[in-house]
């Protein structure tokens, strides 16, 4: 398993950060890795939004399925990877300096499976390859967020 945890501080307010964050579809805006968004439940926001997401790492390609586990407008997106890659992750917005800045975070638990290196795999691939990518994702965010 690799837990990987990023953070940015957003000069703009929880709940402009959501607009941008909430639609899920949109995610391939800020998401390096993220290449596409299909949604496999006729809901596309909330508990339950279950989606396919094409993700490209390197040469490596797979399809992460998730389904939203967690969802509290201008606070937090919860997300299952019940794809190839298992795990949780979630997204939480704080309010900083009087509601004008965000404190974005990403956390994920993940466990890859034997032939993308298992526990190995997991640490070089997650807490080495995808902390990288989240970090540039998480700076893309803030510059949406700031415009």
């Amino acid at each position: 398993m690799s837990i990987i945890k990023v953070s940015i501080q957003i000069d703009a307010s929880p709940e402009k950060v959501w607009r941008i964050v909430e639609p899920i579809e949109r995610h391939i805006d800020w998401m390096h890795d993220a290449v596409a968004i299909r949604f496999v439940s006729e809901q596309t926001r909330g508990v339950g939004t279950a989606f396919l997401c094409d993700t490209k790492v390197g040469p490596i390609r797979l399809t992460d399925k998730m389904e939203i586990t967690e969802w509290v407008p201008g606070r937090a997106m919860g997300v299952k990877h019940i794809g190839i890659v298992t795990g949780t992750g979630v997204f939480t917005l704080e309010p900083l300096a009087d509601n004008t800045r965000t404190l974005f975070k990403w956390e994920e638990e993940l466990v890859f499976p034997w032939f993308l290196g298992g526990p190995l795999g997991a640490y070089v691939g997650g807490r080495i390859v995808l902390r990288q990518i989240w970090k540039r994702n998480l700076r893309d965010l803030a510059a949406l967020c700031e415009k």
